[in-house]
């Protein structure tokens, strides 16, 4: 199993942006390898199931994810199926009137050659892709804060 995971701070409300990420569709705009979300489904635990596409390196995964867990506020868990299967975690902790947001990616390489040969190459790129969707929720959520001032 291999893991990656990125934080930052964000001066909105806690509430504000768990809601932003509780919309699926809202993980297409600040994620720049996850398009097409469709088939979206309302859990009984809250969550979510919905269809995507995942991108990496050119190559589009059909994935479907499945929220787990769902907690307002604090935390959100996505089971991840697709030709990488994984779980993609969401933690929400307010900080100084702001919120910090974790986000960690675990998923299995299939294959063993595979894996040896993908797995620096996976891990880089989603160190790179969950840093850059952290850095475009900062800025998408920060914006909006100061247009309502």
């Amino acid at each position: 199993m291999t893991s990656v995971s990125e934080s930052i701070r964000i001066d909105s409300p806690v509430e504000t942006v768990f809601e932003y990420l509780d919309d699926p569709y809202n993980h297409a705009e600040v994620t720049p390898s996850v398009t097409n979300v469709q088939n979206v489904e309302r859990l009984n635990n809250g969550g979510k199931r919905l269809d995507c596409t995942y991108t990496m390196a050119g190559v589009g995964l059909n994935t479907e994810l499945e929220q787990t867990v769902h907690e307002p506020n604090r935390r959100m868990v996505f089971d991840m199926h697709s030709g990488i299967d994984g779980k993609l975690e969401l933690r929400f902790a307010e900080v100084n009137d702001g919120t910090e947001v974790t986000y960690t990616a675990e998923y299995e390489i299939p294959g063993r050659v595979m894996s040896k040969v993908v797995k620096p190459f996976a891990v880089k790129y989603n160190e790179r892709e969950l840093r850059t969707a952290l850095e475009n929720l900062k800025q998408r959520l920060e914006l909006e804060g100061e247009s309502e001032e």
